[in-house]
């Protein structure tokens, strides 16, 4: 809360009757506290403007802004009485006038660490005052397996938030999310996912080429072309020309090999809960996406077809490549049809090929990046937890967890 501004009496005038009292206790949390206070100020017969109270390590800080009394020294000595009996330290501060609002142009700042330490705390701190803002909120989302922040701040421009923070969050090995303070990150949205390397640890193809003896060779290509060093339809092109003659088998255990990035279904099946919806648009194969769309539950998916002939690869693709300019026209496509503005989608890569989709997206987030990725998108998240993405919407790793009790469902826990 902001203590609203005291009006200094004027050298040649009177001094102003002040329109708000701001109270203020701290002290150790208990039962009762905020209704033994309120039934003081109800003897005052007062009303309430504005309110906040936190609780940290069961240490409670209560803030209530209330018009004046008749009577502000019958009110003092009562609220002092209260804060007495309850072992609590008090202070009264008048003022004029109500909390100032907040920026029309604030923004959410999201802190990610691992650890999370007091030094890039500061920092961050400190280049959001460069940036002109303030911080008027602080609140955990996550201990773990990460330690997460959302920062409220006014006063700065998200673009001008991001350009102080960016090198920061790089200097200090921290994530730093910033989006502005608006409506759309309480909607529901369209979540649009890359899939090798984002859904899924590694790429898929290689795994592939690994049942043709040529891992290696495949990798090195996948590996430049991910950070845009070569044209990725050719590029997959020749790829998948060394697949030629592995078994369509092979793409069974392939699949049956697959690890999902930790944090996958936990993001998936509590976001779904919400009304979210999802799709995966991917440079690999539907061979290996329409099986993972449909047991995630997602809801729409898009990558392209290996040619099959006689039960072996041919090493060709069937119809056109899904590429850097395919994934955008996906994600716009598909949000038109779940009928949400393309404001509202996020789109989540790691790869040069995901460029323009996450340009399109409303918030392009970079996931374990590489890094001509993290310096275009929108934000970078660099820890292996994808769930993390629900901190930066607002949602508490503990709403998570009760809400998956609440279904019967143990969140895992993944190892640090």
């Amino acid at each position: 809360m902001t203590t609203p501004p005291s009006n200094p009496p004027q050298a040649d005038g009177p001094i102003p009757h002040p329109e708000t009292l701001l109270v203020t206790l701290t002290g150790r949390e208990r039962p009762g506290i905020t209704s033994a206070v309120f039934a003081t100020l109800a003897g005052a017969g007062v009303e309430v403007v504005d309110l906040e109270q936190i609780v940290l390590r069961r240490r409670l800080i209560l803030g209530v802004l209330v018009t004046v009394p008749s009577d502000v020294q019958s009110l003092r000595q009562a609220l002092q009485a209260t804060a007495d009996e309850l072992a609590m330290t008090l202070e009264v501060e008048p003022g004029t006038g109500d909390t100032s609002p907040p920026s029309s142009r604030g923004a959410h700042v999201t802190v990610l660490g691992t650890p999370l330490t007091a030094a890039a705390m500061a920092a961050v701190a400190g280049r959001i005052a460069a940036a002109g803002g303030n911080i008027d909120r602080i609140e955990r989302m996550a201990r773990y397996p990460v330690t997460a922040l959302d920062l409220r701040v006014s006063g700065a421009s998200p673009e001008a938030l991001r350009a102080e923070l960016a090198t920061e969050a790089a200097r200090q090995g921290i994530d730093v999310a910033v989006q502005p303070a608006d409506l759309l990150r309480r909607g529901m949205r369209l979540i649009v996912m890359d899939v090798d390397s984002t859904l899924i640890q590694g790429e898929v193809i290689e795994m592939i080429a690994a049942h043709a003896g040529c891992e290696a060779e495949v990798a090195e290509v996948t590996e430049r072309a991910m950070r845009g060093e070569l044209d990725f339809e050719e590029s997959l092109r020749s790829r998948v020309a060394l697949l030629e003659g592995v078994p369509a088998s092979a793409l069974h255990e392939v699949y049956d090999a697959i690890q999902l990035a930790p944090g996958a279904r936990t993001m998936v099946r509590t976001l779904r809960r919400l009304g979210y919806r999802f799709a995966i648009v991917s440079g690999g194969f539907t061979q290996i996406t329409d099986r993972l769309a449909v047991d995630l539950g997602i809801h729409f998916a898009r990558a392209n077809e290996l040619e099959i002939v006689d039960g072996r690869l041919t090493g060709r693709i069937v119809g056109p490549v899904v590429d850097r300019a395919g994934k955008a026209a996906a994600l716009r496509e598909f949000a038109a049809e779940v009928g949400v503005d393309v404001a509202s989608t996020i789109a989540i890569g790691d790869g040069a090929n995901d460029l323009d989709m996450l340009a399109a997206a409303g918030l392009g987030i970079a996931y374990n990046a590489k890094p001509a990725v993290r310096d275009a998108a929108d934000t970078a998240v660099n820890v292996p937890y994808l769930d993390t993405i629900m901190y930066l919407l607002g949602i508490s790793r503990e709403e998570i967890e009760a809400a998956d009790r609440a279904a019967g469902v143990t969140t895992p826990a993944p190892p640090v």
